[in-house]
């Protein structure tokens, strides 16, 4: 294609070209004021004079003509993915390429959205067709055709943030009249204090209300625990208890109604965090001993611990034996207070080495029974008096001990070991120096003999026998450590031992931590990896059901990575919540964003792009609109630049025009003899009628 021009290339510079124009112009002037006739014949020579200096050439462009770029942006997001979007989409991609292909000239660009929404951005459609086009000049661009569903998350609030002045067509997938039923979440506590109640606020939003009731199903943790009316529309206010610290799972589910495109949107889950306030501990030592400080130095350590600490040393009869106050150096134990009206306050009580008896009587120590029962937590480090009438086993406190004494008492040097079960247990598994045979830290020096009852020995002593004993009771949990020489590993005693690591474990074990659950079944996600951890001290491996989003169940066999934890991995392509089950426990987990914006409108609509497909000359219709229709594409057909693009039954590629230049070739009009000799001829002609216009 050849394209033809005039160019200019003066030897003066433009400054001077002008002043000579001026000046030319000034005397044209003057003669047309002194004698009209030659006025024009002069200003004809001065304009011939100054074109010849402007050193005009004839320019031969040729160019090769560029094809026009048309985009067509496919949507694969997870909510296009529903019903028969995405045949939609997949019948009308390939028939709008083949459509294209036979315009001539047209260069097609086929992007599609990535599946998955990992940031929570929704359906960044625009962002597909900006990397579509990223590498084309904007005057290239004859189009763009959108196959969605309308459901879109960055739309450009104005044509010109397209970057290009061509027409965007939008075809939408899904019919008309489609229905969702859909739980939007308002308020959304991130955290909570573990015993005490968070409040979440949903909504229910229907896109077709007919004032059909609603009923909210709220679970935490796979459990049911409230079934609750709705409005729709309206707010409601849903407690949720903190039952234990780390992630409670709290799940709400509206009911299901007729004809709704999907379920994915009918849950919304809130993983709140539980934390302890304050962990409140009643240390009660039975008399002062060299274990005494590593009690009170471990519990002040943690900020954590609102700690109150006893030490029993004057008996509750001798509170009013009429000695002065003044005169007095210690306080009577408050008994009644701390073991009656207020017991239920603490987390955690520990005896250390408690053995004088009338300072608690029975009453409270069947208080101290019922706490446990009902859901507290027990330790009682042992000494020598365990073994006598006057130990904690002889009170009502025996009933729920995990270990009877036999009357012995081992005085001499022993290694603790970790027990086989103790090797699959959380509170004593991997303990530095423990995988050892023998252990690597330090020896004890004292036992009390005793026989297990119940619960689990994690640790022994002397000849096997139990040293760490753990137990459940009811809703409770009791701990036993037959030993008052654990203040040995704090001294660094012939090496010491890990105290902190193994205290800590048993405190929170005690206080129902759920990492520390000798029977639990765990499952995370990172990424697009689900990882289930089944913990178990019975030693089986089983199998375990992975229930996907959508409803679809997979089987995967865990495997043993250490004693008492076997694991699997398995990689997933959808977001939501996922539920693991080995048949006894259930565990949750939500891969990607925990309420995708993806999913919180899913009902197909022309009108979001409507207004910008307008504004640059094209428009938005459905491919079908009755849920029995076969998709109808309009025409496509090639325009030159127009005000409108859209038509009834046709949409139209603008004929952008553009070309590569290839080669210039250029003749000058004003150089040479012959070129002068014209120029000259041209004058003596002007002055000659001049000359003639005179007379």
């Amino acid at each position: 294609m050849n394209v033809w021009s005039i160019a200019f290339a003066p030897p003066l510079p433009l400054p001077a070209m002008i002043a000579l124009g001026v000046v030319a112009l000034a005397l044209v002037a003057l003669t047309a004021w002194r004698r009209l006739g030659a006025a024009f014949w002069r200003a004809l020579a001065a304009a011939l004079l100054l074109a010849a200096l402007a050193n005009p050439s004839l320019v031969r462009e040729n160019r090769r003509p560029l094809k026009d770029v048309v985009a067509v942006v496919l949507d694969r997001s997870e909510s296009n993915q529903l019903g028969e979007r995405a045949d939609q989409t997949k019948a009308a991609a390939a028939e709008i390429e083949k459509r294209l292909a036979a315009l001539d000239n047209v260069e097609v660009r086929l992007v599609e959205t990535p599946r998955g929404d990992p940031d929570n951005r929704g359906t960044q459609l625009f962002s597909a067709l900006h990397s579509a086009l990223a590498d084309t000049p904007p005057e290239r661009v004859g189009g763009a055709i959108l196959l969605t569903d309308g459901v879109v998350h960055d739309i450009p609030a104005s044509p010109q943030a397209l970057g290009f002045d061509a027409p965007l067509h939008v075809l939408i997938t899904g019919h008309e009249g489609e229905r969702s039923r859909r739980i939007e979440l308002v308020e959304a506590p991130r955290f909570g204090i573990v015993g005490k109640d968070q409040t979440i606020v949903a909504r229910i939003v229907d896109s077709n209300d007919a004032g059909e009731p609603a009923m909210v199903t709220v679970r935490r943790d796979g459990e049911t625990i409230a079934q609750l009316p709705a409005e729709i529309g309206q707010n409601l206010s849903i407690k949720a208890p903190i039952d234990h610290a780390g992630s409670n799972v709290f799940e709400l589910e509206v009911a299901p109604v007729k004809g709704e495109i999907t379920d994915r949107n009918r849950r919304a889950v809130v993983a709140v965090e539980g934390v302890r306030d304050k962990l409140r501990v009643l240390l009660v030592s039975g008399e002062p001993h060299q274990g005494e400080r590593m009690w009170r130095n471990l519990l002040k350590s943690d900020a954590n611990v609102d700690l109150v600490h006893f030490t029993i040393l004057r008996p509750p009869d001798k509170a009013t034996d009429g000695t002065p106050i003044n005169e007095l150096s210690l306080i009577a134990f408050p008994v009644a207070e701390l073991f009656g009206r207020k017991i239920k306050d603490f987390d955690l009580i520990i005896f250390d080495r408690y053995s004088s008896q009338s300072i608690l009587p029975r009453f409270y120590l069947d208080n101290i029974v019922s706490y446990v029962r009902d859901g507290g937590a027990l330790l009682m480090a042992e000494g020598p008096a365990y073994a006598t009438p006057e130990g904690l086993f002889a009170t009502p406190l025996g009933a729920i001990a995990p270990a009877r004494p036999t009357g012995e008492e081992y005085d001499q040097a022993f290694r603790a070991e970790i027990s086989p079960d103790g090797e699959k247990h959380p509170v004593t598994r991997g303990l530095q120096g423990g995988q050892s045979d023998p252990p690597t830290w330090g020896p004890w020096l004292r036992q009390i003999g005793s026989e297990a009852t119940g619960g689990m020995t994690l640790m022994q002593g002397v000849g096997q026998s139990p040293l760490l004993v753990l137990n459940r009771v009811d809703k409770g949990r009791v701990a036993l450590l037959l030993s008052d020489q654990m203040w040995l590993w704090a001294r660094d005693f012939d090496g010491g031992g890990p105290y902190l690591d193994l205290l800590r474990r048993l405190a929170h074990w005690l206080m129902k931590e759920p990492d520390l659950e000798e029977e639990a079944l765990r499952a995370r996600a990172q990424g697009r990896e689900l990882t289930i951890e089944r913990q178990s001290v019975k030693g089986e491996v089983p199998q375990a059901t992975i229930t996907a989003p959508d409803g679809k169940t997979t089987t995967v066999q865990l495997v043993n990575v250490a004693p008492g934890l076997s694991r699997a991995t398995l990689s997933v392509d959808e977001d939501g919540l996922y539920r693991a089950s080995d048949g006894e426990h259930i565990a949750l987990t939500v891969v990607g964003p925990q309420n995708p914006l993806e999913f919180q409108d899913v009902v197909s609509t022309t009108e979001k792009l409507r207004p910008l497909a307008e504004a640059t000359g094209g428009g938005a219709r459905r491919l079908a609109r009755a849920a029995a229709d076969a998709i109808a594409l309009p025409r496509i057909v090639a325009m030159q630049p127009s005000p409108s693009y859209s038509g009834g039954d046709y949409i139209g590629i603008k004929r952008a025009g553009a070309s590569a230049l290839i080669g210039v070739s250029q003749t000058p009009l004003a150089v040479g003899l012959i070129s002068l000799a014209l120029l000259l001829g041209a004058l003596v002609w002007m002055w000659r009628r001049e000359g003639a216009t005179r007379r």
